[in-house]
């Protein structure tokens, strides 16, 4: 649906965590109203609805993924089942109702249950500050083929983590984030994948008290990211006091027992 000039404006200063359900409300409303584009009045109403009504609006959860399913160049894993089999792993748990019986007083958007997937270290649904957020990756490996010394992985690294050392590349581990462009780059196949998957971060937050999500160790497959996912909700479940955030039941508890 077309949106006028000052109704796109408008619902670009709504947080972006909420934004795209906004502009599906919007859309609603100017469709129920029959209106042929979006207008200022639709957002507005929608906007009060949203600030008078927001305990109706709040689903327990949020599944969000990045651009990589449109065509994004950069995907290092095409995982495009994985948010729906992490939606339902919500639904079965039924965890709106979960949330109403924790928090003390309304539910509001800021106690849902946030998971951010990105497909690539490029990072655009900002997983470092969601719940859980997984990041696709492909980490390499020096093979037994003969590099012609190119350059063309060093070129291509952003990272600077890759050499020319003698008749072989050299990694540096600290400072690759497994994006795989490398590998791709690689015409003699030097470089080849070692594992390709997700790296997992747990705990990230906004807010007023604002906290960066911490990585656990390894590059998960479609399958063990699930189960970790799994766990890490089992492992919410158990230790929420009041609706809290996965943050903060991670500052008092630790993340030790996730890789356990």
């Amino acid at each position: 649906m077309k949106w006028t000039r000052e109704a796109e404006e408008a619902v670009s200063k709504v947080p972006f965590f909420v934004r795209k359900r906004v502009r599906k409300r919007v859309e609603e409303e100017a469709a129920r109203v029959g209106a042929g584009e979006v207008k200022l009045e639709h957002v507005k109403t929608c906007q009060q609805r949203f600030l008078n009504r927001m305990e109706e609006e709040v689903k327990g959860f949020q599944v969000e993924t990045c651009f990589g399913p449109s065509g994004c160049p950069n995907r290092a894993v095409v995982c495009d089942e994985l948010p729906r089999k992490i939606k339902d792993l919500f639904s079965r748990r039924d965890f709106r109702s979960f949330l109403a019986e924790k928090v003390k007083g309304p539910l509001k958007l800021h106690h849902e249950f946030r998971v951010s997937i990105s497909d690539c270290p490029n990072a655009c649904s900002r997983p470092q500050i969601a719940d859980i957020g997984l990041i696709g990756a492909r980490r390499p490996q020096i093979s037994d083929e003969p590099c012609i010394q190119c350059g063309a992985c060093v070129e291509t690294c952003r990272e600077g983590a890759i050499a020319l050392a003698g008749k072989w590349p050299v990694i540096d581990w600290q400072k690759c984030v497994a994006c795989g462009q490398c590998i791709s780059a690689c015409p003699t196949r030097t470089l080849q994948e070692e594992k390709r998957g997700f790296r997992i971060q747990v705990g990230g937050k906004l807010g007023r008290h604002p906290r960066l999500a911490e990585e656990l160790p390894g590059i998960y497959s479609e399958e063990e990211a699930l189960k970790m996912v799994t766990r890490c909700l089992d492992y919410y479940q158990n230790h929420c006091l009041q609706g809290e955030r996965f943050g903060e039941v991670l500052e008092r508890t630790g993340t030790k027992a996730l890789g356990d």
